[in-house]
């Protein structure tokens, strides 16, 4: 399912795909978020995707011209998960609606592992 908005000169449709990678890409601005997480279904693990594939980590669901966004992360070691889920909640929001003009129902944060960060 797409996005669809109507305006006085036409439609407007946004794919899912732009919609997971727009989030993906808000998601990794933050501080504290390490990666996102990409699931392997046959044993569990969650693995860390690089930055091209954030979309990968986000799933999108459109019901009603709503979004519901579902965001898999990974967290740097030592940071407040609490504070970074709210961080990623109002950055994805924000940029999300502010890009799409779209209504969101609901973002949940699933906080898939923690990484310890490299101090370079």
């Amino acid at each position: 399912m797409k996005g669809k908005m109507s305006t006085n000169m036409g439609n407007i449709v946004i794919d899912r795909d732009v919609l997971a990678k727009y989030a993906g890409t808000a998601t990794m601005e933050c501080i504290g978020i390490a990666g996102m997480a990409s699931l392997n279904v046959k044993d569990g693990f969650a693995k860390l995707l690089k930055k091209e594939n954030a979309g990968r980590g986000v799933n999108v669901y459109i019901v009603n011209n709503k979004l519901k966004i579902e965001l898999h992360v990974i967290v740097a070691y030592g940071v407040s998960i609490r504070a970074v889920a709210q961080n990623v909640l109002e950055n994805v929001r924000y940029k999300i609606e502010e890009f799409t003009g779209l209504g969101i129902e609901s973002i949940n944060v699933v906080v898939e592992g923690v990484r310890i960060m490299d101090e370079d």
